[in-house]
């Protein structure tokens, strides 16, 4: 794993944990999803499940990465697991989270690793577990009152995943015929390009050359925002994001050519 995200994971499974067990009511809504704070713990834990056992090389097919079969998926799932309560959800996905980090770390799984959001490496697998909890964690610590375990660096350590996603959650319609150049900056740290052509996305590590337009996020608003938890009408009002470049007009309509499963 890269430097850090071990950690990062295990932190982010004691956190969420932690958040969970001063609970009083898991059957509480919690605000911009369909779910209660309990349904929302046993999709977290089944997740985790699921990432551990495609770590190990093994694992099973939950969607094909796009929303509709991915949120049937958790459905179907959650319909089938009837446990709600906080204190062994909570230890649940402490446990899995731990089991997908030592099966990384025995090297369990040989060759790429299908996942609901494509084939990856271990590293990436990680990052996207690591994804994974943090929007679910930022949801599960709305509801209880509790600040939220989101910080620069853990945003950081999720880009190798989303990076890897990105092109997969375009949405066709409102990208279809689409060009152009952006270059994304995070605020203090990292930076990437993802170039449309025709509507098709290139994500890469390295900005164009000559970006039509360049993004500077707060680095917890860009994962809200990619996450689709967060406004960016309201996180531009609050300038957490700041946009130039020769195409300044582009902005705006970065953010509607995705799709967050």
């Amino acid at each position: 794993m890269p430097a850090g995200l071990d950690e990062a994971i295990r932190a982010t499974a004691e956190d969420i944990a932690r958040l969970l067990r001063g609970a009083a009511d898991t059957s509480v809504p919690v605000p911009g999803l369909e779910w209660t704070l309990g349904e929302t713990a046993a999709h977290l834990a089944q997740a985790n499940q699921l990432m551990a056992e495609i770590a190990a090389g093994g694992g099973r097919a939950h969607g094909d990465g796009t929303p509709g079969s991915i949120a049937a998926a958790n459905a179907r799932a959650l319909a089938e697991f009837g446990e709600r309560a906080a204190e062994p959800l909570a230890a649940m996905i402490v446990a899995q989270a731990t089991a997908c980090l030592d099966a990384a770390r025995t090297g369990g799984a040989d060759g790429p690793l299908a996942t609901p959001m494509g084939t990856m490496d271990l590293p990436t697998l990680g990052a996207y577990l690591l994804t994974h909890m943090l929007g679910h964690g930022y949801d599960i610590a709305r509801p209880v009152g509790r600040p939220h375990m989101l910080d620069r660096r853990r945003v950081e350590l999720t880009l190798p995943f989303l990076l890897a996603a990105m092109p997969r959650v375009v949405d066709a319609k409102a990208a279809a015929g689409r060009s152009a150049r952006y270059t994304v900056r995070l605020r203090g740290g990292a930076r990437f390009g993802v170039v449309f052509t025709d509507g098709v996305a290139t994500v890469a590590e390295q900005p164009p050359s000559r970006p039509d337009c360049t993004l500077h996020v707060e680095p917890v608003t860009f994962l809200l925002m990619a996450l689709g938890r967060v406004d960016p009408r309201a996180a531009v009002a609050r300038g957490h994001v700041l946009t130039w470049g020769r195409k300044p007009w582009l902005a705006p309509r970065f953010p509607t050519l995705f799709k967050a499963p």
